[in-house]
């Protein structure tokens, strides 16, 4: 083998064709390094699932990197000489390689990214062109903002990429968000498609069996695998979306329904966050299904929205308040995670449906996430360090970049208010407008202080009752206070003492 001149280290969550630090690779004297590694796997419980996903994604991207003439040398999770870390095997590889220089791109988990810049390697950086939005272009937008938007950066990120605008610049439609016409309930008689599945080859397998014998004590079903782990599949999964999902999705794409764990949702953020499909030819795709007249706009905008809007936005965020923004916990939440989120184990249907779909399937869409299992983890007073290492364990799509701001900003409020302008708290009541799941569910929504009574309706008041020196002022949920004022001393208190018997079941280890 020739001396390498480059070693380029590919994460997991980098298999692009398009890496930057794959640029100009020279096939005849660069080599690619692909890590399975026991921490990164481990240092939360991950899904069995989504390890699954990650380790045959490699595997498969270092095979078509093979067939392409490069170069890889590829550490298996089992190999005798794996040191077990990114870090450790970057050191193992440039000692035996003595490449004369490193590359890699930029992570999207701070801690990982800070271990191998304190690794002692000199390390060329490249930065991640998978966005739209670099780093140094965020922090140069949110330079000298007290607070930040989202909607203010969607419509820069709007302008940047051109997408959905008329011809003077103007948004196609007269606005730029029609967030408020993706809010429909599922209608009885409307069924959503069938969801496509792909069938394990023998690469899978392998992963599969090498997961099942490592990682057995982790939370979450494995026989169940059925997403796709090669770019062509993931294409495959885009496409079907395009055809039967998206015209639907921006009037559903909030709504749940029992046993419908997908609805008209696209399942493709793991493969768009580990680089299996391209940001700027899905964003691409949607623009055209509208102009084709193959798709309302509210589905488009919708759509292109959660792409280019929040989720670059999140990612912003992210590495904009780094390392500090981990510790954020404005409310002095100490109480820990139910043990229920990790098997399913209660009364409450809506959180025994989003729970069973997450283990099921390491997947839930973001109402689920956000008004169900979110809205509960904040009324309830969770610790957001372990709400927040739960989404980062058990769904398909979370990294660090993308899991933190979501949980800790939105649905905690633990920073303050800087993510989102107010905490997304609510009661029964949006649960059963949104869904179908208050019709089998053990407690009655119509009911707050009752023995039989819907838990989220007597949290929700304790909630803004124990927090209104902080909540009151805010502007977007000030005029709930006026609603809590205008009750009776009575049922104020018959509100508290119902929460507090609920939070005391908590505390206890009891399940309800």
């Amino acid at each position: 083998m020739n001396k390498t001149h480059r070693l380029c280290l590919v994460l997991g969550d980098q298999l692009s064709f398009e890496l930057a630090s794959l640029k100009q690779l020279d096939s005849e004297r660069d080599t690619v390094l692909l890590v399975e590694v026991m921490e990164e796997a481990s240092h939360v419980p991950h899904h069995p699932q989504k390890i699954t996903l990650i380790f045959s994604a490699m595997r498969h991207f270092a095979k078509a990197l093979q067939q392409r003439g490069i170069r890889v040398q590829y550490v298996t999770l089992d190999d005798p000489q794996n040191s077990g870390s990114v870090p450790g095997e970057l050191r193992r590889w440039q000692s035996l390689l003595q490449p004369d220089e490193l590359h890699l791109t930029e992570c999207g988990d701070w801690r990982l990214e800070q271990s191998l810049k304190d690794c002692g390697l000199a390390i060329q950086w490249h930065t991640d062109t998978r966005f739209y939005c670099t780093r140094l272009e965020f922090a140069s937008w949110a330079e000298g903002k007290k607070q930040l938007r989202m909607e203010f950066f969607y419509r820069e990120m709007r302008r940047k990429s051109g997408l959905l605008l008329n011809g003077d610049g103007s948004p196609v439609g007269g606005a730029w968000n029609f967030d408020a016409e993706n809010r429909k309930a599922l209608p009885k008689g409307v069924r959503a498609p069938s969801p496509i599945r792909f069938s394990a080859d023998a690469i899978t397998l392998d992963v599969l069996a090498l997961v099942a014998k490592n990682f057995s004590s982790h939370y979450g079903a494995l026989d169940t695998f059925d997403y796709p782990v090669t770019h062509a599949d993931a294409q495959a999964l885009w496409d079907y979306f395009l055809d039967w999902g998206l015209a639907a999705f921006g009037d559903y794409q909030d709504a749940m329904a029992s046993d419908e764990p997908f609805l008209f949702h696209a399942r493709i953020s793991a493969a768009l966050n580990i680089g299996l499909l391209d940001l700027r030819q899905l964003c691409s795709d949607v623009e055209d299904a509208y102009w084709s007249h193959r798709i309302p706009l509210n589905a488009a905008e919708g759509f292109i929205r959660q792409l280019i809007g929040w989720r670059e936005y999140v990612r912003g965020v992210y590495w904009l308040k780094m390392p500090d923004y981990a510790g954020g916990n404005l409310f002095g939440n100490s109480r820990p995670l139910p043990p229920f989120y990790w098997t399913g184990d209660t009364k409450m249907n809506c959180m025994g449906q989003a729970i069973g779909q997450s283990l099921k399937h390491a997947y839930a869409h973001h109402i689920q996430r956000l008004m169900v299992t979110g809205n509960f983890a904040l009324l309830a007073g969770i610790a957001p360090s372990q709400i927040c290492d739960w989404y980062l364990a058990i769904y398909m799509d979370a990294f660090d970049w993308v899991e933190l701001p979501n949980t800790l900003g939105m649905v905690m409020h633990a920073d303050g208010g800087y993510l989102g302008s107010k905490p997304y708290c609510a009661s029964g009541q949006y649960i059963k407008r949104m869904s179908d799941y208050c019709r089998n569910c053990a407690y009655k929504v119509t009911e707050s202080t009752t023995d039989d009574a819907c838990p989220f309706n007597s949290l929700y008041w304790h909630f803004l009752m124990r927090h209104g020196d902080l909540l009151r002022s805010n502007q977007r949920i000030g005029m709930v206070y006026k609603n809590l004022d205008r009750m009776t001393e009575p049922k104020q208190q018959a509100l508290w003492e119902r929460g507090q018997k609920l939070l005391a079941k908590l505390d206890a280890g009891e399940s309800f």
